[in-house]
């Protein structure tokens, strides 16, 4: 009898075990999973229509169209962070994380410039330029998609002169709208 009352007494610490080593595991899994899937392109293209419905968007198309062209000056302001701005930007653009620093870049520009505004997705940008909007700036648009937009579609992105491929992610959550690999780039 007594042997068989320890029997009963390891099977159910057996039972517990099994028990407690799958809970363990499970805790383990949710903490290795990836989390909430992030944003797509038609949740930040409600976001902007719906927080700056006054700001004119342009394509990334239009936008090589009309830089390709060259009957035009642009003034490209990239609305991101130094740290994003310093891994990469479009050519020829102006780091302007305020109304003030991009007044102060578009006072010495042509007067028929077309501005155009630009940050990771199009969320900082048109912010900017709506800013700049409310200063009597009428010829500024928002790069749409912005620079994840550009570089998605495999065009050129620098650091200062030099053509290179890595573009800032912001953060991992609004990465997850830049494609690791690019049109016309190997994957890492």
């Amino acid at each position: 009898m007594r042997a068989r009352n320890r029997y009963r007494s390891s099977g159910a610490f057996g039972l517990v075990g099994v028990a407690a080593g799958l809970a363990l595991w499970l805790v383990a899994a949710a903490a290795c999973a990836p989390g909430p899937p992030g944003p797509s392109w038609s949740d930040v293209d409600r976001l902007i229509a719906e927080r700056y419905s006054g700001v004119p968007q342009m394509t990334t198309e239009l936008l090589a169209e009309t830089l390709d062209a060259g009957r035009r000056p642009v003034v490209l302001l990239d609305a991101r962070e130094a740290e994003e701005y310093a891994v990469s930007h479009l050519a020829g653009a102006h780091h302007a994380q305020t109304v003030e620093e991009a007044m102060r870049i578009l006072r010495n520009s042509p007067p028929d410039a077309l501005v155009v505004a630009y940050c990771s997705v199009g969320v900082r940008s048109s912010a900017l330029a709506a800013r700049l909007r409310e200063r009597g700036i009428t010829e500024v648009h928002n790069l749409q998609g912005s620079l994840f937009a550009w570089a998605n579609e495999g065009r050129p992105v620098y650091r200062g002169r030099t053509r290179v491929a890595e573009v800032h992610p912001f953060d991992a959550w609004w990465g997850t709208l830049l494609q690791a690999a690019r049109p016309g780039e190997s994957a890492p």
